[in-house]
């Protein structure tokens, strides 16, 4: 599993020198990522590697974040990779880890919307909006009155949209460019600009 933390900068557009195609791709500045730590099957039933991102001032990070840190130093964040690595502790993930054409799989907190009533977070239609209506966007019955005299958990109603943990699969790299730690993948990532995105290899 290849994976690497980065900040979501945006999005631009890229044109084929050939055929004039234009391609949206989205700006990440992934890397460098130091390795923290190597999980085994041995020691902690399963394999995964983690990988620090954000170096920041010592003063910023808690003690015990310090210790886990180790020789990695101060950094912002830590992400687990789940899988087979041949990565070892004290190496560093960059965006050469991925090449042109690879298929990746990007994952972040999505923009949250606030508030939100079912018509816009559920994708409910309206009601008539004539002759003296007055449930134009209300939700409508929500249960029955004697029975079962409640309303039943995870009925779709108003309530908070966004700002939950999005996955984006089917994305493609464009291109790496490693002196700018920058990436461009084809299409639109989860999360608003200045975001920090987790990039893996998808399949």
């Amino acid at each position: 599993m290849k994976g690497i933390v980065g900040t979501k900068l945006g999005m631009t557009q890229v044109f084929d020198a050939e055929t004039g195609a234009v391609t949206p791709v989205t700006v990440i500045e992934a890397g460098p990522c130091p390795v923290v730590r190597v999980k085994t099957v041995e020691s902690d039933g399963y394999e995964a590697v983690q990988v620090a991102y954000g170096k920041v001032a010592e003063d910023r990070v808690t003690k015990p974040r310090l210790g886990q840190l180790g020789k990695a130093g101060p950094h912002r964040k830590i992400v687990e990779f789940r899988g087979p690595s041949e990565l070892t502790e004290g190496e560093t993930v960059t965006v050469e880890a991925f090449e042109p054409g690879e298929r990746i799989k990007v994952s972040g907190i999505g923009i949250g919307k606030g508030f939100a009533g079912t018509i816009k977070r559920h994708n409910f239609k309206s009601g008539p909006k004539s002759h003296g209506s007055h449930n134009i966007r209300a939700p409508g019955s929500i249960g029955a009155s004697a029975t079962p005299s409640r309303v039943f958990r995870g009925l779709r109603a108003a309530g908070r949209m966004g700002g939950g943990r999005v996955t984006q699969r089917g994305l493609t790299v464009v291109e790496v460019a490693p002196e700018q730690n920058l990436m461009l993948v084809r299409g639109a990532v989860p999360g608003p600009r200045g975001g920090t995105v987790e990039v893996r290899s998808d399949g």
